[in-house]
Protein backbone atom coordinates (compact mmCIF):
# COMPACT_ATOMS: atom_id res chain seq x y z
CA UNK A 1 0.00 0.00 0.00
CA UNK A 2 1.33 3.44 -0.90
CA UNK A 3 1.89 6.17 1.69
CA UNK A 4 -0.13 9.17 0.57
CA UNK A 5 -1.69 12.20 2.16
CA UNK A 6 -1.99 15.93 1.72
CA UNK A 7 -1.23 19.24 3.35
CA UNK A 8 -3.54 19.69 6.37
CA UNK A 9 -4.34 22.69 8.52
CA UNK A 10 -2.64 22.63 11.92
CA UNK A 11 -4.90 25.35 13.37
CA UNK A 12 -6.83 22.91 15.57
CA UNK A 13 -3.82 20.93 16.74
CA UNK A 14 -2.16 17.58 16.12
CA UNK A 15 -5.01 15.24 16.99
CA UNK A 16 -7.38 17.13 14.67
CA UNK A 17 -4.93 16.64 11.80
CA UNK A 18 -4.81 12.90 12.44
CA UNK A 19 -8.62 12.75 12.42
CA UNK A 20 -8.75 14.70 9.14
CA UNK A 21 -6.24 12.28 7.63
CA UNK A 22 -8.40 9.30 8.59
CA UNK A 23 -11.47 10.95 7.01
CA UNK A 24 -9.81 11.00 3.58
CA UNK A 25 -8.00 7.65 3.84
CA UNK A 26 -4.59 9.32 4.17
CA UNK A 27 -1.83 7.42 5.94
CA UNK A 28 0.56 10.36 6.04
CA UNK A 29 0.24 14.15 5.85
CA UNK A 30 2.09 17.46 5.74
CA UNK A 31 1.52 20.57 7.86
CA UNK A 32 3.00 24.02 8.47
CA UNK A 33 4.92 24.28 11.74
CA UNK A 34 3.59 27.83 12.17
CA UNK A 35 1.90 30.54 10.12
CA UNK A 36 3.28 30.04 6.59
CA UNK A 37 4.35 33.68 6.58
CA UNK A 38 6.55 33.09 9.64
CA UNK A 39 6.24 34.53 13.13
CA UNK A 40 5.65 32.81 16.43
CA UNK A 41 4.38 29.25 16.69
CA UNK A 42 1.66 28.11 19.05
CA UNK A 43 2.86 26.56 22.30
CA UNK A 44 3.02 22.76 22.13
CA UNK A 45 0.06 21.12 23.86
CA UNK A 46 1.65 17.97 25.24
CA UNK A 47 -1.70 16.32 25.97
CA UNK A 48 -2.74 16.90 22.33
CA UNK A 49 0.58 15.50 21.08
CA UNK A 50 0.23 12.35 23.21
CA UNK A 51 -3.28 11.75 21.87
CA UNK A 52 -1.96 12.37 18.35
CA UNK A 53 0.84 9.83 18.75
CA UNK A 54 -1.64 7.21 19.94
CA UNK A 55 -3.98 7.96 17.04
CA UNK A 56 -1.24 7.82 14.39
CA UNK A 57 0.02 4.50 15.77
CA UNK A 58 -3.51 3.11 15.83
CA UNK A 59 -4.24 4.27 12.26
CA UNK A 60 -0.72 3.61 10.88
CA UNK A 61 -0.17 7.24 9.88
CA UNK A 62 3.50 7.95 9.19
CA UNK A 63 5.81 9.61 8.48
CA UNK A 64 4.52 13.14 8.92
CA UNK A 65 6.20 15.96 7.03
CA UNK A 66 6.47 19.37 8.65
CA UNK A 67 6.91 22.30 6.27
CA UNK A 68 8.82 25.43 7.25
CA UNK A 69 7.21 28.81 6.52
CA UNK A 70 7.76 29.47 2.84
CA UNK A 71 8.79 33.09 3.46
CA UNK A 72 12.00 32.12 5.26
CA UNK A 73 15.12 32.97 3.29
CA UNK A 74 18.24 31.32 4.64
CA UNK A 75 20.39 32.90 1.92
CA UNK A 76 19.07 36.45 1.96
CA UNK A 77 21.48 39.33 1.42
CA UNK A 78 20.05 40.82 4.63
CA UNK A 79 21.74 39.26 7.69
CA UNK A 80 18.63 39.95 9.80
CA UNK A 81 16.50 37.81 7.48
CA UNK A 82 19.10 35.03 7.53
CA UNK A 83 19.14 35.15 11.32
CA UNK A 84 15.33 35.03 11.44
CA UNK A 85 15.34 31.93 9.23
CA UNK A 86 17.97 30.28 11.42
CA UNK A 87 16.14 31.02 14.69
CA UNK A 88 12.79 29.89 13.28
CA UNK A 89 14.12 26.63 11.89
CA UNK A 90 16.14 25.88 15.03
CA UNK A 91 12.98 26.33 17.10
CA UNK A 92 11.01 24.13 14.69
CA UNK A 93 13.55 21.33 15.02
CA UNK A 94 13.25 21.46 18.82
CA UNK A 95 9.46 21.26 18.48
CA UNK A 96 9.76 18.35 16.04
CA UNK A 97 11.23 16.19 18.79
CA UNK A 98 7.76 16.03 20.39
CA UNK A 99 6.88 13.86 17.37
CA UNK A 100 10.20 12.04 16.88
CA UNK A 101 11.42 10.27 13.77
CA UNK A 102 9.67 12.43 11.19
CA UNK A 103 10.73 14.93 8.50
CA UNK A 104 11.04 18.72 8.13
CA UNK A 105 11.02 20.32 4.68
CA UNK A 106 12.12 23.81 3.64
CA UNK A 107 12.64 25.94 0.54
CA UNK A 108 16.38 26.70 0.22
CA UNK A 109 15.74 30.39 -0.50
CA UNK A 110 16.63 33.15 -2.99
CA UNK A 111 20.16 34.49 -3.37
CA UNK A 112 18.89 37.88 -4.65
CA UNK A 113 21.77 38.88 -6.96
CA UNK A 114 24.49 37.51 -4.66
CA UNK A 115 24.99 34.48 -6.89
CA UNK A 116 24.30 30.79 -6.34
CA UNK A 117 27.63 30.02 -4.65
CA UNK A 118 27.14 32.71 -2.00
CA UNK A 119 23.56 31.58 -1.42
CA UNK A 120 24.59 27.94 -1.12
CA UNK A 121 27.26 28.83 1.45
CA UNK A 122 24.74 30.74 3.59
CA UNK A 123 22.25 27.85 3.54
CA UNK A 124 24.91 25.30 4.50
CA UNK A 125 26.23 27.62 7.21
CA UNK A 126 22.77 27.83 8.76
CA UNK A 127 22.27 24.06 8.61
CA UNK A 128 25.63 23.49 10.26
CA UNK A 129 24.54 25.75 13.12
CA UNK A 130 21.11 24.23 13.74
CA UNK A 131 21.51 20.49 13.07
CA UNK A 132 22.42 18.32 16.05
CA UNK A 133 23.83 14.82 16.15
CA UNK A 134 21.07 13.54 18.44
CA UNK A 135 18.06 14.89 16.51
CA UNK A 136 15.62 12.30 15.15
CA UNK A 137 14.21 14.57 12.42
CA UNK A 138 15.41 14.34 8.83
CA UNK A 139 15.67 17.79 7.22
CA UNK A 140 14.71 17.95 3.54
CA UNK A 141 15.75 20.41 0.86
CA UNK A 142 12.90 20.94 -1.58
CA UNK A 143 13.42 20.99 -5.35
CA UNK A 144 12.41 24.41 -6.66
CA UNK A 145 11.01 25.83 -9.91
CA UNK A 146 13.76 28.41 -10.45
CA UNK A 147 11.50 31.45 -10.07
CA UNK A 148 13.62 34.58 -9.80
CA UNK A 149 16.83 33.79 -7.93
CA UNK A 150 15.57 30.64 -6.21
CA UNK A 151 18.24 28.12 -5.28
CA UNK A 152 17.40 24.46 -5.79
CA UNK A 153 16.02 24.48 -9.32
CA UNK A 154 18.77 22.07 -10.39
CA UNK A 155 19.90 18.88 -8.73
CA UNK A 156 23.47 20.24 -8.84
CA UNK A 157 22.54 23.18 -6.60
CA UNK A 158 21.00 20.87 -4.01
CA UNK A 159 24.10 18.68 -4.15
CA UNK A 160 26.28 21.75 -3.53
CA UNK A 161 24.38 22.39 -0.28
CA UNK A 162 24.46 18.77 0.87
CA UNK A 163 28.21 18.57 0.26
CA UNK A 164 28.79 21.44 2.70
CA UNK A 165 26.62 20.11 5.55
CA UNK A 166 28.60 18.42 8.31
CA UNK A 167 25.73 16.26 9.61
CA UNK A 168 24.51 15.35 6.13
CA UNK A 169 23.21 11.98 7.37
CA UNK A 170 20.34 14.05 8.84
CA UNK A 171 19.55 15.52 5.42
CA UNK A 172 17.52 14.48 2.39
CA UNK A 173 15.53 15.85 -0.56
CA UNK A 174 11.82 16.33 -1.20
CA UNK A 175 11.06 16.23 -4.93
CA UNK A 176 8.15 18.45 -5.95
CA UNK A 177 6.75 17.28 -9.28
CA UNK A 178 5.40 20.72 -10.22
CA UNK A 179 8.68 22.41 -9.30
CA UNK A 180 10.95 20.06 -11.22
CA UNK A 181 8.65 20.30 -14.25
CA UNK A 182 8.62 24.08 -14.08
CA UNK A 183 12.38 23.91 -13.56
CA UNK A 184 12.83 22.08 -16.88
CA UNK A 185 12.95 18.38 -15.92
CA UNK A 186 10.59 16.52 -18.27
CA UNK A 187 9.10 13.95 -15.92
CA UNK A 188 6.12 13.44 -18.26
CA UNK A 189 8.15 12.06 -21.16
CA UNK A 190 11.50 11.18 -19.59
CA UNK A 191 10.84 10.14 -15.98
CA UNK A 192 13.53 7.45 -15.93
CA UNK A 193 16.15 9.81 -17.37
CA UNK A 194 15.30 12.44 -14.73
CA UNK A 195 15.60 9.86 -11.96
CA UNK A 196 18.90 8.64 -13.41
CA UNK A 197 20.23 12.19 -13.34
CA UNK A 198 19.03 12.64 -9.76
CA UNK A 199 20.79 9.41 -8.82
CA UNK A 200 24.03 10.41 -10.52
CA UNK A 201 24.10 13.91 -9.04
CA UNK A 202 22.59 13.47 -5.56
CA UNK A 203 21.82 9.77 -5.09
CA UNK A 204 18.35 8.25 -4.90
CA UNK A 205 19.12 7.24 -1.32
CA UNK A 206 18.74 10.96 -0.50
CA UNK A 207 15.21 11.13 -1.93
CA UNK A 208 12.90 10.91 1.08
CA UNK A 209 9.53 12.37 0.00
CA UNK A 210 7.54 13.53 -3.02
CA UNK A 211 5.22 16.51 -3.34
CA UNK A 212 2.64 15.27 -5.82
CA UNK A 213 1.39 18.28 -7.82
CA UNK A 214 0.41 18.92 -11.42
CA UNK A 215 1.49 22.24 -12.98
CA UNK A 216 -0.48 25.06 -14.56
CA UNK A 217 2.59 25.89 -16.64
CA UNK A 218 4.41 24.34 -19.61
CA UNK A 219 7.76 22.61 -19.13
CA UNK A 220 10.55 24.96 -18.01
CA UNK A 221 8.30 27.94 -17.23
CA UNK A 222 10.06 28.65 -13.88
CA UNK A 223 6.80 29.91 -12.36
CA UNK A 224 5.53 27.39 -9.75
CA UNK A 225 1.74 27.25 -10.03
CA UNK A 226 0.24 23.99 -8.77
CA UNK A 227 -2.71 22.28 -10.45
CA UNK A 228 -4.90 19.36 -9.46
CA UNK A 229 -3.67 15.98 -10.64
CA UNK A 230 -4.51 15.48 -14.30
CA UNK A 231 -5.65 19.08 -14.78
CA UNK A 232 -2.26 20.53 -15.65
CA UNK A 233 0.56 20.21 -18.17
CA UNK A 234 2.19 17.18 -16.52
CA UNK A 235 -0.86 14.95 -17.00
CA UNK A 236 -2.48 12.15 -15.05
CA UNK A 237 -0.52 9.33 -16.73
CA UNK A 238 2.71 10.66 -15.21
CA UNK A 239 1.26 10.48 -11.71
CA UNK A 240 0.10 6.91 -12.33
CA UNK A 241 3.69 6.09 -13.36
CA UNK A 242 5.10 7.77 -10.25
CA UNK A 243 2.90 6.01 -7.68
CA UNK A 244 3.55 2.63 -9.32
CA UNK A 245 7.27 3.15 -9.91
CA UNK A 246 9.38 0.43 -8.24
CA UNK A 247 11.52 2.99 -6.37
CA UNK A 248 9.22 5.99 -5.98
CA UNK A 249 6.24 3.95 -4.77
CA UNK A 250 8.16 3.20 -1.56
CA UNK A 251 8.31 6.91 -0.68
CA UNK A 252 5.61 8.98 1.04
CA UNK A 253 3.55 11.24 -1.27
CA UNK A 254 2.15 14.60 -0.20
CA UNK A 255 -0.52 16.43 -2.23
CA UNK A 256 -0.32 20.22 -2.35
CA UNK A 257 -2.89 20.70 -5.09
CA UNK A 258 -5.51 23.50 -4.93
CA UNK A 259 -8.17 21.47 -3.12
CA UNK A 260 -10.44 21.24 -0.11
CA UNK A 261 -10.42 18.15 2.11
CA UNK A 262 -12.94 16.27 -0.06
CA UNK A 263 -10.90 17.08 -3.16
CA UNK A 264 -7.78 15.68 -1.54
CA UNK A 265 -9.77 12.57 -0.65
CA UNK A 266 -10.69 12.08 -4.30
CA UNK A 267 -7.08 12.45 -5.44
CA UNK A 268 -5.88 10.02 -2.76
CA UNK A 269 -8.50 7.49 -3.87
CA UNK A 270 -7.47 7.95 -7.51
CA UNK A 271 -3.79 7.34 -6.72
CA UNK A 272 -4.56 4.36 -4.49
CA UNK A 273 -6.62 2.75 -7.25
CA UNK A 274 -3.74 3.17 -9.70
CA UNK A 275 -1.22 1.76 -7.23
CA UNK A 276 -3.39 -1.27 -6.46
CA UNK A 277 -3.89 -2.31 -10.10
Amino acid sequence: MIRIGCHLSSSKGYQAMAKDAVKIDANTFQFFTRNPRGGNAKAINEKDVKAFLLKTEEEDISPILAHAPYTLNACSADPRLRDFAKRTMADDLVRMEYTPGNMYNFHPGCHVKQGVDVGVSYIAEMLNEILTSDQTTTVLLETMAGKGSEIGATFQELKQILDLVDLSDHMGVCLDTCHVWDGGYDIANHLEEVLDEFDQVIGLNRLKAIHLNDSQNPLGAHKDRHARLGEGHIGIDTFYKIVTHPILSKLPFYLETPNDLDGYGREIHMMREAADL
